[in-house]
């Protein structure tokens, strides 16, 4: 697995699980899927993400180092 799919599963997971809380819980948890796609917006325009960072941490690699 590369560091782009990773993000975009650990994204989707957050997105999905705060969906869930806020539903089940309470609706103070949309604030959780609100910062996980403020982070994507920006990330998209700076190129930088605190969970990329964590998943090179873990031993991910770049999809541009990646043989496919």
């Amino acid at each position: 697995m590369t560091v782009e799919r990773g993000l975009r599963l650990m994204a989707g997971v957050v997105i999905l699980l705060s969906l869930a809380l806020a539903h089940f819980v309470s609706t103070e948890w949309l604030w959780l899927t609100f910062a996980v796609g403020l982070n994507l917006l920006q990330s998209a325009f700076t190129d930088w993400c605190p969970a990329m960072a964590i998943l090179r941490a873990l031993g991910l690699k770049n999809a541009s180092c990646s043989v496919q």
